[in-house]
């Protein structure tokens, strides 16, 4: 079952999301149009209540070629300058991937060049096709990187490197992008959606307000002392021990069975 947004759609897999960007003509460079109807659809998966995991691509042969170039000067004119834009539509759309309440995969398809980077890097789990490459684009046009890479990539790659693929706008292979520890995975490109689906359901099938907590524990933990981390620690842990899937979990160890977690 499938259902459309603005340059964008949602198919059910099940108990899982796929979210394609869905703009090939232009190799889903993302105008405030689709980012718009990406948050819609975010907002519709979320809402329905039958997912527990999310997996994010691109339709045809790119990911995301970055910004929409042919439209985001207008866009942003119209509301006060390029950042302005940021501001209104992509920021929005990065913290709502962010706060999700379930695991996100990114599977990168082709191009994941400027702000489509920037999205490949929000999954928790980055899956890429063997010819997929990463980009930091920017430079080439006179613009600085956005879309939270400038906190991303020093972070999962060090400064140095991170430094060096924001100034010489070199492209990233996906194979060196494994190798520097950018990325989680990497898939022959006929075989990247099996491979993606395949984890989105062990994901899926884990206990899905656990897993919510631990993507928040990570993604709050540079900002925190290690006094405060262990305190967020131990409130979540309180919280997850809360869970009907906590008592699964414990009954299915005890008895030697497989966990059936339901997400409660």
């Amino acid at each position: 079952m499938r259902k459309d947004f603005e340059r964008c759609h949602v198919a059910a897999h099940g108990n899982i999301a796929v979210l394609t960007m869905n703009h090939p003509e232009v190799l889903n460079a993302a105008s405030v149009k689709m980012v718009y109807g990406m948050i819609d659809a975010v907002e519709h998966i979320e809402k329905s209540g039958e997912f527990r995991a999310l997996v994010l691509t691109g339709e045809g042969r790119g990911f995301c070629a970055g910004a929409n170039l042919t439209e985001v000067p207008d866009e942003g004119a119209q509301r006060g300058g390029v950042g302005s834009a940021l501001e209104v539509a992509y920021h929005p759309l990065l913290r709502r991937f962010r706060d999700l309440k379930m695991p996100m995969i990114t599977a990168v398809n082709g191009a994941a060049a400027g702000v489509g980077m920037s999205l490949a890097l929000m999954g928790d789990i980055i899956m890429a096709a063997r010819s997929a490459y990463f980009l930091q684009a920017f430079a080439r046009i006179g613009l600085v990187p956005d879309g939270g890479s400038t906190w991303l990539l020093p972070r999962l790659v060090g400064l140095a490197r991170a430094k060096e693929l924001s100034l010489l706008a070199e492209k990233l292979p996906a194979e060196k992008a494994l190798e520097w520890g950018l990325i989680n995975r990497v898939s022959d490109d006929g075989a990247l959606m099996d491979d993606a689906l395949k984890l989105a359901q062990r994901l899926a099938d884990g206990p899905t307000q656990t897993l919510a907590l631990i993507r928040k524990l990570y993604w709050d933990s540079p900002h925190n002392s290690y006094e405060v981390q262990l305190d967020q620690e131990k409130q979540s842990q309180q919280k997850a021990g809360k869970t009907k899937d906590f008592v699964e979990g414990v009954t299915a160890f005890s008895q030697k069975r497989p966990a059936k977690f339901k997400g409660e």
